[in-house]
């Protein structure tokens, strides 16, 4: 019997959740499996993978094939490298210890990657809700600066209307006055 460790979609529409399970490779996708040995949700922001390090180990140690995606994340948390490590030891390349101390070097390496991102991801958040506020707070002090505009010019201009029609209806008045006059002067 063929088995695989791959991926079985649970979960809503457009939220997947997967459990990664040994199952014979020719049972359906979400159907029978031997062993649940963890889980994987690429929703969150680094993905969140829980996995039984040792069962799948043994699995893996025992001729069970991942697919490639659970290759990647079987690599990803280190089961891989401990294998190859377990390998080294086996060949005579070098100790348990030795293997152990290797192993302990990468999974402190990895722990720093993924603690840097989310670090990132949380600053690069802060970062970007600080100049969405502060933007904010621009279009805001421009409304109002374009709403006090608007009001206070308006009693300005009547002002200036007033005074523009005073001196213009006084030259209309004087020339209609003039007119006047002239008819009635070249007449006599």
């Amino acid at each position: 019997m063929a088995t695989k460790i791959r991926l079985q979609r649970h979960g809503k529409k457009g939220k997947p959740l997967y459990y990664i399970v040994v199952a014979d490779s020719r049972a359906p996708r979400d159907g029978r499996f031997i062993e649940r040995v963890g889980t994987y949700n690429p929703n969150t922001n680094p993905a969140t993978i829980d996995i039984n390090f040792d069962k799948t180990l043994e699995w893996v140690n025992s001729g069970a094939q991942p697919t490639d995606t659970c290759r990647a994340i079987l690599s990803y948390k280190g089961v891989l490298y401990r294998k190859h490590l377990q390998g080294g030891v086996a060949k005579g390349a070098f100790t348990e210890e030795q293997a152990a101390e290797k192993f302990q070097a990468w999974l402190d390496q990895k722990e720093g990657k993924i603690t840097g991102k989310k670090d990132n991801l949380s600053t690069a958040k802060a970062d970007a809700r600080k100049a969405a506020l502060a933007a904010e707070a621009k279009k805001k002090e421009d409304r109002a600066a374009a709403i006090a505009a608007k009001n206070t010019p308006v009693a300005e201009e009547t002002e200036e209307v007033a005074d523009e029609a005073t001196p213009a209806e006084d030259a209309a008045t004087e020339e209609t006055e003039g007119a006047t006059e002239a008819p009635a002067a070249t007449e006599e």
